[in-house]
C-alpha cells in the first residue's frame, strides 16, 4: 500500500541542537513506517553561524535516515540582536513558502508553533497550496509567552498576533499540544464549544539513548575533568539560557551559596550552566561582577555526549518564569528523568511538568518568584543528599512506563491517520 505524504515545517532540524529540532527528527524518523516524509527547514544555524557550504544556493536537498529534507539558506544572526534575528526568521518564513512549491503533492501538513505565529501560518499556507489536512503542533503559545515575560507591550501587535494564531488554530484539522495545561489554554482562547479539535501528547527524549550512567563511568569523569568538576556536588541547568526561565533572578539565589558551601557528604557545591541563549552574557556578567567562584558556564554538548553531561549532575534545575503555565512546557524535564536524576523545579502549580514531578515525587518544587522557597529547597538538598537517588529513580521509572518516545510517536501516527478527507 502506497504511503501517504506528510510535509513537516521545522524551523530547526538535525544537526541543529534546538530541542524542537531534535524532537521533530525523532518524530519524522519514527513515522516513516506510516508516511513518506519531507521536512522544510533552515540550513544548520541554531548558533547563528552558518557553514560556507550552505551559503551559495537558496535551497539544499538532502536525505537523512530516510527523511527528505529541503533546507533554506538564511542570513547569519546574533541572539543578542533583535533585528538580525527578525531578518533570519523572515528569510525562513518566505523561503519556506517558496519551498512548498518544490515538494509535490502532500496529504498532510504538519507545522509547529515556532517561529511564533509564523509557524502556524506556514501550516495554513501548506494546507491551502497542497489541499492537505493541517496538523498544528503547539509547543508554545504566543502571544501569551511574549506577554508573560514582557518581551513586548505593544497592544496592537499582541492583538494581531493573537488573531493570527487563533486563525491558524481554526484552519487546522487538529491541534496537538504537549501538556494538560496547554489544552486548557487552547480551549480558553475560544468561546465554549468553538475551540478546534485538540489532543495532548507529551514530548519525550529517547530513553534508550539517555539513561542512568554510574558516576564513575569514564565518559562522565572525562566531562568532569574537562570542566574541573571532580569531586563536586553539581547543580546543573542544561538547555536554552533564554528569556523564559527567570535565570537572571535565580542567579541571585545561587549567589547566597558561596564557594565554600558543602553538602552533607562533604563535597563542595558547584552550579553549572550548560547551553547558550540570549541571557548567557547577562548571567556571565553577574557572576563576574559578584566574584562567584562556584559557577561555571559550559557550551552545548553534542547529542552523543548529552548522556554524560546530564549524568554528571547530582540534581537538575527545571524552571520557567511566572506566567508560563499553560503557555510552554519545559521539555528538558524528559532528559533529566531519562538520566534518572532528581529535579529542582521552579514551576507554576498545575503546569504539566510540575504535576509530573509532584505526582511521582521526583524532586523539590517552588513557584516562580518564590525565591525564599527556592533557597530553602537548595538548603534541604544540600543537607539531605540521601533523598536524591530515590527521586531520580521515580522520574526514570515513570518515564519508562508512561512517557516513552515509542508511545508518543505512535500516538502522533494514529491521530494523523485518523483525519479523513482533504483540506
Amino acid at each position: 500500500m502506497k504511503k501517504k505524504k506528510l510535509l513537516i515545517y521545522a524551523h530547526y532540524y538535525t544537526p541543529d541542537v534546538a530541542s524542537t529540532g531534535q524532537i521533530l527528527k525523532e518524530l519524522a524518523e519514527g513515522m516513516l513506517d506510516t508516511f513518506d516524509i519531507t521536512v522544510i527547514c533552515v540550513v544548520p544555524s541554531y548558533s547563528g553561524k552558518i557553514e560556507a557550504k550552505y551559503k551559495t544556493k537558496k535551497f539544499y536537498y538532502e536525505e537523512i535516515n530516510g527523511v527528505k529534507v529541503v533546507r533554506i539558506r538564511v542570513p547569519e544572526f546574533s541572539k543578542q540582536n533583535k533585528v538580525s534575528r527578525i531578518k533570519n526568521i523572515m528569510s525562513y518564513f518566505f523561503g519556506s513558502m517558496l519551498a512548498t512549491f518544490k515538494v509535490g503533492h502532500q496529504d498532510y501538513v504538519f507545522s509547529i508553533s515556532q517561529p511564533p505565529i509564523l509557524g502556524g501560518l506556514l501550516g495554513v499556507w501548506g494546507k491551502w497550496t497542497k489541499q492537505a489536512k493541517f496538523i498544528y503542533n503547539i509547543q508554545d503559545f504566543n502571544p501569551e509567552q511574549v506577554m508573560a515575560v514582557g518581551y513586548s507591550k505593544n497592544k496592537l501587535l499582541l492583538k494581531l498576533m493573537m488573531a493570527l494564531d487563533k486563525f491558524s488554530c481554526r484552519q487546522s484539522s487538529l491541534v496537538i499540544t504537549v501538556g494538560r495545561d496547554l489544552v486548557t489554554t487552547l480551549k480558553e482562547r475560544f468561546k465554549p464549544g468553538k475551540a478546534p479539535k485538540v489532543a495532548m501528547i507529551n514530548n519525550w527524549i529517547d530513553e534508550k539513548a539517555i539513561h542512568p550512567v554510574a558516576a564513575e563511568d569514564s565518559h562522565v569523569l572525562v566531562f568532569k575533568r574537562k570542566y574541573h568538576l571532580e569531586d563536586k556536588f553539581i547543580v546543573m541547568y542544561s538547555g536554552n539560557i533564554g528569556l523564559y526561565y527567570d535565570l537572571e533572578n535565580l542567579i541571585k539565589v545561587v549567589q547566597k551559596f558561596p564557594a565554600e558551601t558543602k553538602v552533607s557528604d562533604g563535597r563542595e557545591v558547584e552550579f553549572v550552566f550548560v547551553g547558550a541563549g540570549t541571557m548567557l552574557s547577562t548571567l556571565k556578567e553577574y557572576v563576574e561582577k559578584h566574584h562567584m567562584q562556584n559557577v561555571k558556564f559550559v557550551p552545548y554538548q553534542p547529542k552523543s555526549e548529552l548522556i554524560y553531561s546530564l549524568n554528571a549532575a547530582d540534581i537538575h534545575w527545571c524552571v520557567n518564569a511566572k506566567g508560563i503555565k499553560g503557555v510552554s512546557c519545559p521539555s528538558k524535564f524528559y532528559g533529566i528523568a531519562a538520566a534518572g536524576k532528581p529535579v529542582l523545579g521552579v514551576l507554576e502549580s498545575g503546569s504539566e511538568v510540575q504535576r509530573l514531578i509532584a505526582e511521582h515525587h521526583g524532586g523539590y518544587l517552588a513557584a516562580p518568584g518564590d525565591y525564599a522557597k527556592v533557597e530553602s529547597n537548595l538548603k534541604r538538598v544540600f543537607a539531605h543528599t540521601s533523598e536524591l537517588a530515590k527521586m531520580g529513580r521515580n522520574n526514570r521509572e515513570h518515564l519508562v512506563s508512561n512517557l516513552t518516545k515509542q508511545l508518543s510517536i505512535r500516538r502522533y501516527s494514529e491521530l494523523i491517520t485518523s483525519l479523513k478527507g482533504n483540506g
